[in-house]
């Protein structure tokens, strides 16, 4: 902590003078500025962590806490997944299930916040890695962590798309009273569309992004709030207390039926989730280390207790639990809205869920198109010298963005041969991220090479991370296993081919190519101190900073 703090004061003291800093870009061409031409955080930027700043800090604390909210999407989350834990356990495992699961959703959160806020770079949790382990181990050990990360953040991000589809799908066949049923076609078309609208909105510049997030945190709690006493309101045959917490009612097939139970942590899981999206818009957050790790933390909280409401809420008004699992539209909280608010409040509360989770798709993209950029400005992907450059009018990564759009709407296509397949893909999300997580995680607890930043645990620290690393092995067994039984070629749940199939790739891509140029996150900025009175001026003490780097590499390009 101490090293930190000095290096902080040397920078400081470093801007207060004439040091310079030498950028490189990706064109390989090289350019210099004043340390003090640049904020605090941009100067942090290249002289703590080597990377040259590039994007505008436009994200405050509402907008960045706003951010963080609307990645796990609490309304839009539950109402697509509230069917698993009616499945493996009825009501009660709903409620108890989120609560046991939200907590160790919440040690995961808490133990990413304090690896953001020592090392806030937009390439996340990947980044720390270089900060953590043995520097042998890193390319290795940051290869697989990157891989993880952006394969389920891409999977995560098809999920939400197809899951935009089927709730404005399921508004339609409402106002239709029911007699439209739309097709797996449609929903892919449907989502085809929406993932393009979400590339469009983040061709805005970061400017607007924060504006339009700045937003969300409003209209979001607006709609929970007044959904959850509409329904309590209306509903004339609620359930009572005994049955919501104490009934266990397994439709799975497993036994025996405490193992069934479980299965209600799933949608805990895939709520909670992309902690670190936050992370990859650091560089566009004025004084990262304290509002990033604040919003991650605080986001969850929130995410936690509101979910824990919601759960209870729905499991008192939600009726028959049979006839809402068997919804023509296959969305049973869709269907409790229509059953406890008529027509109108059922399409009115859809259609809010429906732009919820849009709101998720738009600040995913985001995230998604900052982490590919920052894997590619260290080569960790194919092509990186395309994804890497910034639009001169918007300042943001669009070749990024836009290769993501593409992605998520191929992954979605293997929803036209199998919905099955495609559920598989779609648990692969949380099982990816959560292990991106807590291979960091596990680096700070073995190597004991951490700095704290402003944000830390301080002595719990450990014990939070130990179980969030426990809890994750714990919750990944769950993740892999079918939710039904007897398993057959309808029930599978491919999860483990898939999750196999990334690390195989990543594995051979690593052997036959990957280890010979990956070294690791790279330097892009490199700063120096001329001695006051060694130059006339900062512009000539710029010039000739530049002349003695050039003469380095062209002597390390001859040697």
């Amino acid at each position: 902590m101490a090293e930190k703090a000095n290096d902080i004061e040397d920078l400081r003291q470093r801007r207060q003078g004439v040091g310079v800093l030498q950028l490189h870009g990706p064109d390989a061409h090289a350019r210099v500025v004043n340390l003090e031409e640049l904020t605090e955080a941009d100067a942090e930027l290249a002289a703590a962590f080597g990377y040259q700043p590039v994007f505008k800090r436009q994200f405050g604390y509402l907008s960045t806490f706003s951010f963080a909210v609307s990645i796990s999407g609490l309304f839009s989350s539950v109402a697509t997944t509230f069917s698993y834990p009616l499945h493996a356990g009825g009501a009660s495992s709903a409620i108890w299930s989120w609560l046991i699961s939200g907590a160790g959703c919440m040690c995961i959160a808490c133990s990413v916040a304090e690896l953001v806020s020592a090392y806030p770079t937009c390439g996340g949790l990947y980044y720390t890695v270089s900060r953590l382990a043995p520097k042998d181990w890193v390319p290795s050990i940051s290869w697989i962590t990157g891989w993880l990360n952006l394969i389920g953040q891409i999977a995560g991000h098809a999920s939400s798309e197809y899951a935009a589809a089927q709730l404005l799908l399921a508004a339609v066949s409402m106002a239709s009273d029911f007699t439209y049923l739309p097709s797996t076609g449609t929903i892919i078309a449907v989502m085809a569309a929406l993932t393009v609208l979400t590339g469009l909105v983040n061709s805005l510049s970061t400017y607007w992004m924060e504006k339009m997030t700045k937003t969300y945190i409003i209209f979001h709690m607006a709609v929970l709030v007044s959904c959850s006493i509409a329904l309590l309101t209306k509903c004339e045959h609620r359930h009572d207390a005994k049955y919501i917490f104490t009934d266990v009612d397994a439709t799975s097939g497993w036994t025996p039926i405490g193992f069934s139970w479980l299965f209600g942590f799933l949608s805990v899981s895939w709520t909670m989730t992309n902690y670190d999206a936050t992370a990859h818009i650091t560089e566009e957050i004025s004084k990262p280390e304290v509002k990033a790790p604040w919003a991650i933390s605080s986001a969850m909280l929130l995410t936690y207790v509101g979910g824990f409401l919601f759960n209870i809420v729905l499991s008192f008004v939600m009726g028959n639990k049979a006839s809402i699992l068997e919804s023509p539209v296959e969305q049973p909280v869709a269907q409790i809205f229509h059953n406890v608010l008529g027509k109108t409040g059922g399409i009115f509360y859809t259609v809010c869920a429906f732009v919820i989770i849009k709101f998720v798709t738009f600040t995913g993209m985001q995230s998604l198109g900052r982490t590919l950029f920052a894997f590619s400005r260290d080569r960790l992907v194919p092509f990186s010298h395309i994804w890497i450059q910034i639009h001169p009018t918007t300042q943001t990564p669009l070749h990024a963005v836009w290769i993501c759009v593409f992605g998520a709407i191929v992954i979605n296509l293997v929803g036209l041969g199998s919905y099955t397949a495609i559920v598989g893909v779609f648990a692969t999300t949380a099982i990816a991220l959560d292990w991106s997580y807590c291979i960091p995680i596990a680096c700070k607890l073995l190597f004991g090479r951490f700095e704290p930043g402003p944000w830390h645990m301080g002595r719990s620290s450990w014990w939070v991370n130990a179980y969030a690393v426990v809890w994750t092995l714990f919750a990944s067994v769950i993740f892999i296993l079918p939710t039904t039984r007897p398993v057959s070629g309808d029930t599978m749940n491919y999860a483990i081919a898939f999750l196999g199939a990334i690390l195989i790739f990543s594995a051979i891509f690593w052997y036959t190519s990957g280890r010979r140029y990956y070294t690791g996150p790279l330097i892009e900025a490199e700063v120096s101190t001329s001695a006051p009175g060694n130059t006339r001026n900062g512009s000539e003490s710029s010039e000739e900073f530049l002349r003695v780097q050039q003469a380095k590499s062209n002597q390390g390009v001859a040697t």
